[in-house]
């Protein structure tokens, strides 16, 4: 039963929320796991989550530790564009990853996948937050448009070791502009070509 008020160990309440919601998530995944589940595993009160945090979303993306919220950085993908998807998306990945965030980001992506916890939970979020929105209004159907998102999923997150983490060259010298540029046919052909 969750307590109420002050917790007898003074510990905080907000990190013993996240901590709970990162142990519930990694073992059931996003959509198994309740708002009430978490506050009963950090025993607080069901009230004191939605204090902290603004919804499953938020509490999930406090749980993994994102160094950048998704949402913002695919906010302006219009869901009916046909075509130049795959410019979108390198482009998106270039203004993050080209930013101030990256000494910060490739910590995040080193300790994660190092992790077999902290790598499922990416895996949600990647899944949920940024494949969905990314194949969101293309012509296919759920399962198609799923397949051919994490495909460009592989595209992206390769490009982004190889550059930003085991800096391969000549890969990691290209000038950003030029980087996008190569990335993003390989990302449009995955969302958009005929598969084989």
């Amino acid at each position: 039963m969750a307590r109420r008020g002050r917790p007898d160990d003074g510990g905080d309440r907000r990190a013993r929320i996240v901590a709970a919601a990162a142990r519930l998530f990694a073992e059931q995944g996003f959509d198994g796991v309740s708002l009430r589940q978490v506050a009963r595993e950090a025993t607080v009160d069901p009230a004191l989550v939605h204090h902290y945090f603004d919804g499953k979303e938020d509490l999930f993306s406090a749980a993994v530790s994102l160094p950048a919220d998704p949402g913002d950085l695919l906010a302006t993908l219009d869901p009916s564009m046909s075509e130049g998807r795959g410019r979108y998306v390198a482009h998106a990945v270039m203004q993050l990853w080209e930013g101030p965030q990256q000494a910060v980001l490739s910590a995040f992506l080193r300790t994660t996948l190092g992790s077999t916890t902290r790598t499922r939970l990416l895996r949600d979020v990647v899944r949920r937050r940024i494949l969905s929105r990314v194949a969101e209004g293309l012509p296919y159907d759920d399962g198609e448009r799923e397949l051919r998102a994490a495909l460009a999923a592989t595209q992206v997150v390769g490009f982004i070791i190889a550059r930003y983490v085991v800096k391969l060259e000549p890969i990691a010298s290209l000038a950003p502009a030029e980087a996008e540029a190569l990335l993003a046919p390989a990302v449009e052909r995955h969302l958009t070509a005929p598969l084989p």
